[in-house]
């Protein structure tokens, strides 16, 4: 019986920030042992500005139509995002008319998706970003109006009760957003700002919405303000944490039936 795993990312057509992608891709593919493994992207957008460059990557239903002219009877839908978010629930959405294709198919959890996720990641983020003195650690994430984005302050909770009240979280789209995040860091006493991104990828939010020149970014806005501010371009998909969670979603899945 052939037994497949389909790798579900949001993608990216930045090509330095694929590397994020392809790094938790590589750890997922040494835990699917010697089942079938496949990747699928759930932008159109970015599948079609890579097909324009000559590469073509799967939707989550032509990665499913692949595995089934394989002859794969068992799949396991896992994906990189980060909460069960609206891509979450578009991956399920497109993958539901193949249910009747397989004996099994079944979908494993994104990274946050209980609250030993939040701790796990609070811990292997302080470890990767330890406290500086005069500091103040802000975490960049997407943000979303989906019920997910509960993840966003529940996250900066697990940090709080760790010790780490040096860190804020917050998103370019949902909430704490810009404002509230500065309305902490004006309370605080710390001068200095370390801005990290909170996505799998440091792509173009990353580039543009969180660093850059840009007078909207969050470094040109929080320095007009009179903080200094750096900044680091690395993606969750590169910290070693990060990856061991992802695989261990993976193993927990497989051991559960696949």
């Amino acid at each position: 019986m052939k037994k497949a795993v389909v790798c579900v990312s949001f993608g990216t057509s930045v090509p330095a920030g694929r590397e994020n992608i392809t790094a938790i891709e590589n750890v997922m593919r040494q835990e699917a042992h010697d089942r079938i493994f496949v990747s699928a992207f759930t932008s159109s957008v970015i599948r079609r500005v890579l097909k324009e460059r000559g590469e073509a990557v799967y939707s989550v239903a032509e990665a499913l139509e692949e595995l089934w002219k394989q002859g794969a009877a068992e799949v396991l839908v896992q994906p990189t995002h980060i909460l069960c978010g609206h891509e979450y629930d578009k991956m399920r959405r497109e993958a539901e008319p193949w249910r009747d294709k397989f004996e099994s198919l079944r979908f494993g959890r994104p990274l946050l998706a209980n609250t030993a996720d939040l701790q796990r990641l609070a811990a292997g983020l302080s470890a990767a970003y330890p406290a500086r003195a005069g500091e103040a650690l802000v975490l960049f994430g997407h943000g979303t109006d989906h019920a997910a984005n509960l993840t966003y302050p529940a996250l900066q909770t697990a940090f709080f009760l760790a010790g780490r009240q040096d860190v804020l979280v917050g998103t370019v789209e949902g909430w704490p957003a810009f404002q509230d995040v500065l309305g902490q860091l004006r309370a605080q006493e710390e001068k200095s700002v370390h801005l990290v991104p909170l996505m799998l990828v440091a792509g173009d939010h990353a580039l543009h919405d969180m660093a850059g020149e840009d007078p909207e970014s969050w470094q040109s806005q929080l320095e007009a303000e009179g903080f200094s501010v750096r900044a680091t371009l690395r993606g969750l998909g590169l910290l070693p944490e990060v990856q061991a969670m992802y695989r261990a979603h993976l193993e927990e899945a497989l051991a559960s039936g696949a």
